[in-house]
């Protein structure tokens, strides 16, 4: 096939001389097998350099010069070649084979480095593994009405009652009916022994329930003036936050409960999370604003001032996740006039990341055992989102949901997420796969915070 250039013949020139070069010899290229010769220098000792000599100036006189020789001669010359063993034919004597000419450059790479191996992708199913109804969940963005327990007991809150169903076995049971003076149930939120558990009242009450005996330990009153709608637990503190913008720790070992108030929101505050040190809770509200308060600046006699006031988002903030690889780092999700997720240092207060899901962020979770995050979104697809981290690829979309999904608990074990959407269900998914073998550890008991006291005064 002919093949038409464009330079000029100058270039044409200088192309055809170095396309004659690259064909005879390429650098640093192994060569073929006629090609991969060396020049070898002959034993020494296996050389007779007198024969040599005699062969290359004696042996020729007879046949430059057919007069002096005569058959008799020609005849006593061979019987003295071959009484001093002269018939050769070769001059040089090679003895010993050269040796295995060795490549420049090695064939197979893999043998200098070794390649990492590569990781298999997790399969991530799309559909949820099993769905149950929830009739009468509450349609409302600021309320906590789900959570799973160390003890793989789910609670929800449907209405005025608190259900628990146990993931072991499936089986369902009522903990609790409040009356209407009371309900509905505003905040759910296990203790960190698995067997306790608080509930937020739309009166403002907050009750300490006993899930194994399925007795009320004691109400605690006063913190807040109307509905609880956040709750979290650091050991033996109950924090709780109401519509009133405050927020309250609790000493549930003592009469006097109330030992700490955080005061800095204007607005509902509709997410807490301790940090797993518990030294760092981070709040977000109504009012668009997100605070970090540290524990070593917590005061007694008078409210204590946040650590960090952080005002980026600029919709109500509800969804917090703390990450459980990096302690200071903060995941935060925006509502319907945001729609953004955001990743803060909580120990120097600045905005890491930022970006635009697109829809409303209802509520946040990290898996245990990936570099991955989990998000839940309201109108319009009302979708799960599974994201790596750091680069915030989306690595799934989960859908099923046909109205927000407001709230999201994670299983003990890390692998399964159940989620609760205004659209009265409760879906099951395996978004997080297995644990690695490395996280299979037995977890430590965390002790109760009712361990130490035999009842409450």
């Amino acid at each position: 096939m002919h093949i038409p250039v464009t330079t000029n013949i100058m270039d044409a020139g200088s192309l055809n001389s170095s396309a004659t070069k690259s064909q005879s010899r390429a650098p640093l290229q192994r060569k073929s097998s006629r090609e991969n010769l060396d020049r070898f220098i002959p034993n020494r000792s296996a050389m007779d350099f007198d024969y040599a000599h005699y062969m290359l100036t004696e042996a020729t006189k007879g046949k430059e010069n057919p007069i002096a020789s005569s058959p008799s001669r020609e005849a006593y010359r061979k019987q003295l070649k071959d009484s001093l063993n002269m018939n050769r034919t070769r001059i040089l004597a090679f003895k010993n084979k050269p040796p295995t000419p060795t490549d420049v450059i090695p064939t197979d790479c893999s043998s200098v480095q070794q390649s990492k191996p590569v990781k298999a992708r997790r399969y991530i199913p799309q559909t949820s593994e099993r769905t149950l109804d929830a009739p009468d969940i509450q349609d409302d963005y600021y309320l906590n009405l789900l959570d799973w327990g160390s003890s793989n007991v789910l609670a929800i809150a449907l209405g005025n009652t608190v259900y628990l169903w146990d993931a072991a076995d499936g089986n369902t049971s009522e903990l609790v009916t409040v009356d209407d003076d009371a309900g509905p149930v505003t905040s759910v939120k296990w203790a960190p022994d698995g067997r306790h558990i608080s509930v937020g009242l739309n009166s403002s009450d907050v009750q300490l329930w006993d899930s194994t005996a399925n007795k009320l330990l004691r109400t605690l009153r006063g913190c807040h003036q109307s509905r609880v709608g956040s709750l979290d637990w650091n050991n033996h503190i109950l924090t709780t936050g109401g519509m009133d913008g405050r927020i309250i720790n609790n000493d549930v070992r003592i009469r006097s409960h109330i030992v700490e108030t955080y005061s800095g929101h204007h607005q509902e505050v509709c997410g807490l999370k301790w940090s797993a040190s518990g030294q760092q809770l981070a709040s977000g509200g109504n009012d668009n604003l997100l605070h970090i308060w540290d524990r070593s600046m917590a005061s007694v006699n008078s409210p204590t001032q946040w650590l960090h006031r952080l005002e980026d988002h600029t919709a109500a903030v509800k969804a917090l996740a703390w990450c459980p690889f990096q302690g200071n780092l903060l995941a935060s999700g925006g509502g319907g006039g945001d729609k953004c997720i955001k990743f803060w240092n909580t120990h120097t207060g600045a905005c890491l990341n930022s970006v635009d899901t697109g829809s409303q962020v209802c509520a946040l979770l990290w898996n245990q055992n990936e570099r991955e995050l989990l998000s839940s979104h309201g109108f319009t697809q009302n979708q799960l989102t599974l994201w790596k981290y750091p680069s915030m690829v989306k690595m799934a979309e989960l859908t099923g949901h046909t109205s927000r999904v407001l709230f999201m608990a994670q299983s003990p074990d890390g692998c399964t997420v159940a989620s609760a959407a205004g659209d009265e269900t409760l879906r099951f998914w395996n978004v997080f796969g297995s644990p690695e073998v490395a996280a299979k550890a037995t977890r430590k008991a965390v002790p109760e915070p009712f361990a130490h006291v035999n009842r409450i005064r």
